[in-house]
């Protein structure tokens, strides 16, 4: 486990940290994803990649945390009250999401992947090499090709 933890502890930290910006809770959460990662280990399938699994016990232990204390980040706050006083702008961009996630579905697997964890998972170029196991160059290249692609293909 010790040898997981210095491989995957500062994905999870980022990951963590660009959620809460509160890097004490960052890090007390990053021990106890290693520790339900420890405890449910034999729970781990192989669907996905092992950093994958770690973000997403982060993930739930982070929402965990804001709903027993009751915070709500005031981004997403303020983003709910947007799309609630607009809804025409929140079907549109509904409908944009959609379409661009079906632009996603055709990219490789790996051109998905990297936009993924770039867009959605905000990782440097970096972390998404060390992920998938390919250098930051590979991973750089990789997101420039597919963004052009999905700007040629819209």
């Amino acid at each position: 486990m010790e040898e997981l933890y210095q491989q995957y502890s500062r994905i999870v930290f980022h990951f963590l940290y660009r959620k809460c910006k509160d890097p004490a809770l960052a890090e007390d959460l990053m021990q106890e994803t290693f520790l339900k990662a420890l405890e449910r280990l034999d729970s781990y399938d192989y669907s996905c990649k092992l950093s994958t699994w770690l973000c997403q016990i982060a993930k739930h232990l982070l929402y965990q945390h804001w709903s027993k204390t009751g915070r709500i980040q005031l981004e997403e706050l303020d983003e709910t009250l947007k799309s609630a006083h607009d809804t025409e702008q929140h079907a549109i961009a509904k409908v944009e999401l959609a379409d661009v996630w079906e632009k996603l579905q055709s990219l490789s697997p790996d051109a998905r992947k990297v936009v993924e964890l770039r867009v959605l998972g905000d990782l440097s170029y970096r972390e998404i090499g060390d992920i998938l196991g390919r250098t930051e160059n590979w991973a750089r290249v990789t997101f420039y090709r597919a963004k052009l692609w999905l700007i040629d293909s819209g």
